[in-house]
């Protein structure tokens, strides 16, 4: 066969990834294990080459280039040290090169000063067991890196202190953040059981439908004290006092005694629908339990305030011969239960604003962080992680449904509440 002696035009060869020599002439492992691991050293051997580069930048600004006599030399080349960064949240080994003053003292290089003074591990710790994974199985859940870097795994002890420093210094952030800018109308308020603690949260609805978690404290009941203290803690933190404002909560007195406490006649208050016909139901036999909630349901749905209380009375008063306690249950708070009715709410944004559905969400997702803790050694403990949960399920929050109609919702809530006086530096006393 005749030879192609066809001159091919010069130039520098394609980079090509050399399989390892016991791979040579068969095919890779299924999942394509292989070539994904090469990929992953070449970007590794790369990166970690720009690392060096720019290390020995800083050390020839320092002492200026290498094998040149300088007659003002100021600082000298030392060799190098073994250093750590984080990867991919392990630690690896670094040769980092060294400087010393002419008197002898180590400088250190600016460039590694920020590379190892940023916490990359601290943050991958949070996300990850933010996740859902726990301190045990974090190692599990990371990318396989090249054995010839010496790479660690941090402790599971070193796991959990990592975790508490990342969480304090958010929780720390969280309940400091102003709120002097946000127009908060309306406010959600309920608790969330930790352990045998009881985290109570605010959750914040401004005018244009979009969720904000305000605050949460810790306690062991929702007692009027433990709300009392987040409405005051929000108040001193800029959230106006003299405005108009629907709160949205299950039906507990403690919620209900420091709302009026701390805001007056500032506030009108919507009961939980979902809460207060739970409560209703549990004082019935099972049998009578389902034509009670679709006549409650029809009450609750009706044109106006006025008909649906209406309807409710007329049920309570068929309830109380033969279970007093389901009548009394309904006419307890029965005016506030159809509060957005009488505001003229309708709707997405009547059915989303009538219930704490949308702070009970927000309960669900700091629940799904928190599930691995086994054990819960104090309220602060409590708090960390209560913070850490609301901190991911607020990442996720979209506008309220319904969220087009609150322009005349708001008209009618300041319409109700009109200008009322309330001296805000008494009731924050």
């Amino acid at each position: 066969m005749k030879k192609d002696r066809t001159k091919k035009p010069a130039g520098k060869a394609p980079f090509r990834v050399e399989r390892p020599a016991s791979s040579a002439g068969s095919c890779p492992p299924e999942g394509g294990v292989e070539p994904r691991r090469a990929l992953l050293q070449v970007v590794l051997a790369e990166g970690f080459r720009s690392v060096q580069e720019i290390l020995e930048a800083d050390r020839e600004e320092l002492c200026g280039p290498a094998h040149r006599w300088q007659a003002e030399r100021q600082a000298y080349r030392h060799g190098h040290d073994e250093g750590q960064l984080v990867l991919g949240g392990r630690k690896v080994r670094v040769k980092k090169p060294r400087v010393r003053r002419a008197g002898g003292k180590e400088i250190p290089l600016p460039s590694w000063q920020q590379f190892a003074s940023e916490d990359p591990l601290r943050h991958r710790v949070l996300e990850q067991v933010a996740a859902g994974v726990s301190a045990r199985d974090y190692g599990r859940t990371l990318e396989e890196v090249p054995a010839d870097l010496g790479a660690t795994l941090p402790s599971r002890s070193s796991v959990s202190r990592r975790l508490v420093a990342a969480t304090e210094k958010h929780m720390k952030e969280f309940l400091e953040r102003p709120l002097g800018e946000l127009d908060l109308p309306v406010l959600m308020l309920d608790g969330r059981g930790m352990g045998d603690h009881l985290l109570v949260i605010a959750l914040g609805i401004d005018r244009t439908g979009a969720k904000h978690v305000l605050g949460v404290v810790e306690g062991s009941t929702e007692s009027e004290a433990v709300a009392r203290r987040l409405l005051e803690g929000l108040i001193r933190r800029g959230l106006l006092v003299e405005r108009a404002r629907l709160f949205v909560i299950d039906g507990g007195k403690g919620l209900r005694k420091a709302i009026k406490t701390v805001f007056g006649s500032w506030a009108v208050v919507q009961r939980c629908q979902v809460h207060k016909l739970r409560n209703v139901l549990e004082h019935l036999p099972e049998g009578k339990r389902a034509w009670v909630r679709a006549a409650i349901r029809r009450a609750w749905s009706a044109a106006s305030a006025t008909k649906a209380k209406g309807q409710l009375r007329d049920l309570a008063a068929r309830l109380d011969d033969d279970h007093p306690g389901a009548g009394a249950s309904l006419l307890e708070g029965l005016d506030e239960t159809v509060t957005l009715l009488g505001l003229g709410a309708s709707g997405w944004l009547l059915k989303t604003l009538s219930t704490t559905n949308a702070i009970e969400n927000v309960q669900g997702t700091l629940a799904r962080v928190a599930r691995n803790v086994k054990r819960w050694q104090d309220g602060e403990m409590a708090l960390r992680w209560g913070v850490t949960g609301l901190l991911v399920a607020e990442k996720k929050f979209r506008r309220l449904k319904g969220h087009r109609d609150l322009p005349q919702l708001l008209a009618a809530l300041d319409a109700l509440v009109g200008a009322p006086t309330l001296d805000r530096k008494a009731q924050v006393a």
